[in-house]
Formats: structure tokens, sequence, C-alpha cells
């Protein structure tokens, strides 16, 4: 390269590469192609910034994978990797793995959200890495004057079958850069995996096992500072005035300065104290006398929030997200009408690690390094917001704490910016537990009027959904004037086919509340309620809740779901305190059996929990058991210990002592099935979620005869 195009660009994308012989990747829109070349040659052709996904394989034969999504704690760092390591047939134990910086051109969306990152990315990962193998396979044949059709590949290396002859991958990236995969390459059939459907250990588990993992909380930079920030406890107002006095005599702060941190098209007041110590930032934050302006606010209550919601649902239709039918004519004719409300709190998302974000503002160009699922929205929203350009945005990603729908949004890394901007340093600002749980945003508590006729056999004739909750994207992008786009989330299709007069809408509420995304979004609140409400139409027909919904889901793939959970849980022969329910979110359906009993004192306890799981292909059967086990413990918590309420415009809940977690001692066995069969593959991540807390409140009426519909229920009151 001479010295006249190396650009400053250019030389961090050479430096930062090392000494890459063979460049795999994936471009828009044409995203099963392969693009084999070596390094120079990439960067001559100036291709980096139209590629979506990409590997490198160093002249010793290391392959690195850049991972472009989020890892916290869903498994996609491993996943990825296996995936890709199963067609270029290298040892899973070889690769490396990077997390990728922000780049939307390079890598498409990199929103860690839905569920999405395996089931939109596998097929392009092995197109891709079955063309990076059979061209490092052509060349072995082209070098050994042999046909391919004698060369095959295996952990790293190209053998010739009939003398045993080898090269590692390495040795053979200059002839295979000048070649050009075919087209149509055969995959491999799933009987062939040597890797995709194994139980293999994760490849970070032993970085967070010894602490060489280096999540937001860890990572240091060169001149760094750090900050807390003291904010509106009501959400909204004003700074009327601040003192500072005692802040500034703790030793280590060194400045304070009121700020303002956008939440989508809000600013929140706060005020920063930035010290050279995150301790010393959190007593300054600690010591600052602040008067807050919070009038011409509303200060809500949740019973008022609740009690308005309830108040709509009797009198308002709401906007229509999908109808057919006459459901309006059946009802208003029916004698025998089900007619029932639903009600689901508010929640905070508590990940273990709390917000976090260093950012360094450098005038014309930002840079942030931290937890964050959501990459290129947060170079959107800087852009626009800070007047910088989006490609001089620049988004490190690291390990996540968790983030379960939270660590999407752009306040933190923007109130980062803020900070690092007047204080001319990089700076990590630090949430506290208390931030966190009193801050939101948070997820929507949503009441729901489900009404529903039972026919002459004993089937449902019309059924009629109604939900009043915050819409999260009237926050994101104002109100549209539509139904809430996830109205229907977590009910099954094949109902549609069996039931001729159905209806959902969504009546429009608002409150000031920030909200956005928790785990399983609004099937953890729509499965609740829909699921339930099948529960008692299959009471109220008299009929078994299995078999009720096997009358009404016609639907093979359905049909085997039921009768594999009906299998493990001994559905056949069950006694009293059984329960069960079927959602499905994001391509996955996930059938859920609790069992609940009393003990001799009269304590109500769960004994067991079935979950089967219909995910279609997929990588690792470990990860979706503990992601199926992880979800049912988070809705446990949702459904029997925690909510986030408010009084007077405040939070209530400040940390884990009142906002309790669900304890080992409340955890039941559990235990996960996984379907068989040649399906898409559906995420995994969340939709073990929403079917458990209608097949626990079913199990406690099938054991009890009392019918909960209101969450969160206090178990030992039962």
């Amino acid at each position: 390269m001479s010295n006249d195009t190396l650009s400053r660009r250019n030389f961090l994308r050479t430096t930062g590469l090392g000494s890459a012989g063979l460049f795999l990747g994936l471009y828009l829109p044409d995203a099963a192609r392969a693009m084999i070349m070596t390094e120079h040659e990439a960067l001559a052709a100036d291709v980096y910034t139209e590629l979506t996904a990409w590997v490198l394989i160093e002249p010793t034969g290391k392959v690195t994978l850049m991972c472009h999504r989020a890892e916290m704690g869903q498994g996609v760092y491993h996943s990825i990797a296996q995936i890709i390591a199963e067609e270029l047939e290298v040892d899973l134990a070889s690769v490396d793995i990077k997390f990728a910086q922000g780049n939307e051109k390079k890598y498409g969306s990199q929103l860690t959200g839905g569920s999405s990152t395996i089931r939109g990315s596998y097929k392009n990962s092995l197109k891709l890495s079955a063309s990076a193998r059979v061209v490092l396979t052509m060349a072995a044949a082209a070098r050994w004057a042999v046909p391919i059709a004698e060369c095959y590949a295996e952990s790293g290396h190209v053998i010739h079958k009939p003398t045993g002859k080898k090269f590692h991958f390495g040795e053979l990236v200059v002839e295979a850069a000048k070649l050009k995969a075919p087209e149509n390459i055969a995959l491999k059939p799933r009987s062939a995996y040597k890797l995709i459907g194994k139980p293999l250990h994760r490849k970070d588990t032993p970085m967070k096992t010894n602490g060489s993992a280096i999540f937001g909380l860890d990572k240091r930079i060169p001149g760094m500072v750090f900050a807390a920030v003291e904010r509106n406890p009501r959400l909204r107002g004003k700074i009327k005035s601040f003192d500072d006095s005692a802040t500034r005599k703790i030793p280590g702060v060194t400045n304070v300065i009121k700020i303002a941190m956008g939440v989508y098209e809000m600013d929140r007041e706060g005020v920063a104290v930035v010290a050279t110590s995150t301790w010393a930032a959190l007593q300054g934050k600690k010591a600052l006398k602040i008067e807050w302006d919070d009038t011409g606010f509303e200060h809500v209550n949740s019973l008022e929030i609740f009690s308005k919601q309830r108040e709509l649902l009797k009198t308002e239709e709401g906007r229509i997200l999908t109808t057919q039918g006459d459901p309006n004519g059946v009802i208003t004719q029916s004698k025998d009408l089900l007619d029932v409300v639903y009600e689901t709190p508010y929640q905070s998302h508590c990940a273990m690690e709390p917000l976090n974000c260093i950012a360094h503002h450098r005038g014309d160009t930002v840079e942030i390094w931290g937890p964050v699922q959501a990459p290129n929205w947060i170079q959107d929203y800087i852009s626009k917001k800070m007047g910088i350009a989006f490609e001089k945005v620049i988004v490190n990603m690291t390990f996540l704490g968790g983030g379960f729908g939270r660590k999407a949004l752009t306040d933190y890394p923007h109130e980062a910016l803020v900070i690092s901007k007047a204080i001319g340093l990089p700076v990590q600002v630090v949430w506290t537990r208390e931030d966190d749980a009193t801050q939101g945003p948070f997820r929507p508590g949503i009441s729901y009027r489900c009404q529903g006729v039972i026919d002459g056999n004993k089937n449902i004739s019309a059924i009629k959904f109604r939900m009043a909750g915050q819409n999260n994207d009237h926050f994101r992008s104002g109100d549209n004037g539509k139904a809430n786009r996830s109205t229907s989330e977590g009910w099954l299709k094949p109902y549609f086919e069996s039931i001729k007069n159905i209806s959902f809408a969504d009546v429009t509420f608002k409150t000031p509340i920030p909200t956005i995304f928790w785990r399983s979004v609004y099937a953890s609140t729509n499965g609740f309620a829909y699921e339930s409400f099948v529960n008692e139409l299959a009471h109220k027909s008299g009929k078994d809740p299995l078999e009720f919904r096997r009358e009404h889901l016609k639907e093979e793939r359905t049909q085997k779901l039921l009768d594999k959970v009906a299998e493990v849980s001994g559905w056949k022969n069950k006694g009293k305190g059984f329960g069960m329910a079927v959602t499905e979110c994001f391509g996955t359906t996930v059938a859920q059996v609790v069992k609940v009993s009393k003990s001799k004192g009269g304590k109500l306890k769960i004994d067991q929990v079935w979950a089967v799981v219909d995910c279609g292909w997929y990588v690792n059967p470990d990860i979706i058991h503990a992601q199926v086990e992880g979800a049912i413990v988070m809705g446990l918590g949702a459904a029997t210990i925690h909510e986030i309420t408010f009084k007077d415009g405040l939070v209530e809940q400040h940390n884990f002592y009142d906002y309790k977690m669900p304890r080992i001692t409340d955890i039941p066995p559990i235990e996960v099935h996984i379907m068989e069969n040649n399906e898409d593959a559906g995420g995994i991540g969340e939709p073990g979620l929403p079917p458990f807390a209608p097949a626990l409140t079913d199990a406690i009426f099938d054991l009890t005869g009392k019918r909960i519909r209101k969450l969160p229920f206090d178990m030992a009151s039962i």
C-alpha cells in the first residue's frame, strides 16, 4: 500500500485486523454470497462498509469471528461461533470471538431484541462458512493437482483422502483468496452435524468464571473519570436550584454540573457529580441538595392508573388490530357471555449489571463503550440529538450483565456524552440500583377485557380481546393513530382457523411513565390474559384445558407439541393441581404445565414445571434449557413477587429489599423438552416466559377453585 493511500481510516483497519489472510463477508443485498479476498485487496476495494458480517482466517489458521450482536447472557456469543465452526470445519476451541463496533452498513441491524440473532442469520452464516470451506478445499486440491472430490476439510485442515497429506487453512490463504466459490453449495444435513445441535460448553463461561470477561463496569480507557447523576425522582420537571457545597468537599470530586438527558423526545434534568472514582462520585451525589420544580406535571398513582384502564375498557371499543367474522354480533346476542378483566403490573428490568456507559466527546467525533443492546439506535439518536455525523458516532459493545430490553434505550449513552462534552474528558457514568429501579423505563402495566361465547358444541364461537395499556411505540415515534402492533402478540395463529369470530383491539391509554420492551415484550402480559381466558372458557365448556386446546389448535405441529407436553407431564393420569398454557412469540411456541399442591400446614407450593419448546432448527440444547429455565424464574417473580408501583408521581420500590427477586428456595424443579423438526429457527431468549403465569394460575384454580386475574399475587395468601 502506497503512503498516499494510507489514510487514518485504512491504518486503523489494517492494524485492527492484524495479519489476516482470508477475509469472509456477506454483501447486501445478496446476503448469501461469500466474498474471499486478502486483507489488502479488501482495503483496496473499500468493501468493508458494504458488509453485514465477516470472519477472518489468519495465516496461522486461526479463525476470528466478529459478534455483531450483544451478549447479555442469552448465548449468542457462543451460538454464532458454533454455527460458523460447523460448516467451516474448524475446532470450536480454536475460534476467537470479538465484539463488533456499531456499523449498520457492515452488519445490518445490530439490535439485540425479539430473540432475533440466530433465527435472523443462521442460514446466511451456514452458507458463508460452507463457501469458505469449499474454496480452501479447492486451493488444496489445486496445489496437490488432485481431484477436489479426493479432498475434505476437518479440524481446520484440508486433507487428501488417499495419501493423508494435509494443509492447515492458513497455508492455503493465498490460493484460496484467488478462487471463486461455486454457487448453490450443498449444506450438511442435520444428521451430519458434529457441533450444531450438541450441548457444547459455552465459550464465554470460562471468561465469566475467571473474571477475564469485560463487562461495561469493567471497561477502562486512558484519562477516564467517573460520574454519578441525581435525576428528578418524579421523571418530569425541572431543577429549581441545587446546593453542591457539601459535595465539593468530598475527596475526589472534581466537578458538579447541571445536565439534561434525552429520554425519547423528552429531556430529563439532573445534576452530575464528576470524580476520580466511582465511590467518590456516588458519595458526592448523596451530599447534593436539590430543589425540584414538578408543577404542571401529572403525579401518577398506581390505583388511579388501573382504575382508569378499567373504566376505559367498560366504554371504549379501541383501535382494531385484527378482526374476522362478527364477534360483536355473536357477543351481543349471547345470553351466556363470559366477560372478565385481567390486570398485569408495571415491572422493572433489574438486570444484575446496573446501567453504565463510558463516553468520550471529541468534538466532531464521539465514542462510547459499554453494555448496549442497540448500537445502531444509539448512533441514529446521538447523530440527530447532538448534530454529529452518523458515521462519526462510534459504539463499542462489551458483555452485558443482563439487558431484557432496558439496555436498548439511548438515554444513558446520551447522558454520558453530555457529561463528557461538558468536561472535555472521557467519563464513565454509573447508575445505582436505586437509579435503575426508580427511573425506568418500565414494562407497561396493562388491563385486559376478555369476552367469549361457547357454542352448542362446547367450542368457542366468538372471542373479543381489548387491552388498555401504554404503547411503547408512542414513546419512540409518537401516536400514529393505529392499534398497538403487539396487541395479539403471544396468541397462536392456529386459533384463527378454528374460531370464526375474533377480534383484538387496543384501547389507547397514556401516562407520563416511560415504558420500553421487557423480556418477551407484550407477550409477557398478553399471554397471561389470553391463555387464562382460554382456560376459563375450557372450564365453562366443561372440558379438560389441554383437550380444549387440542380441539382449537388443529395445526399438526401444534398437535405434536400438545402430545409431548401431555406425555412428559403425565397429564392423562393427573390428579388435582395441574394447569397449562401455550403461547407463541418470536417464531417459537412453548407449552407449559405447572403442578401445585398444599403442604400439611396449608402452604401453597409449586411442585414441578414442565416446558416443551418448539423452536424449529436450533444450535445448542443446553442454552435452550438455560434460557427457558431463566425465563420461568423471571416469570415466577413477575407473577408472584415483585411489581413497580407509583404514589404521588414517585416509584415506591428502590432496591432488592422492596423489589424482591425469587430465591433459590422458591424455584421448583423445571423440566425442559425440545421438539425435533426441520422447521425454520425461532427465537429462544424470550418465549419461555409468557406461558408460565397462566399455567400457574390455572393449576391453582384446579387445586383450590380460586381464579386469579390480577398479578402479582401472594402465594402465601392462597
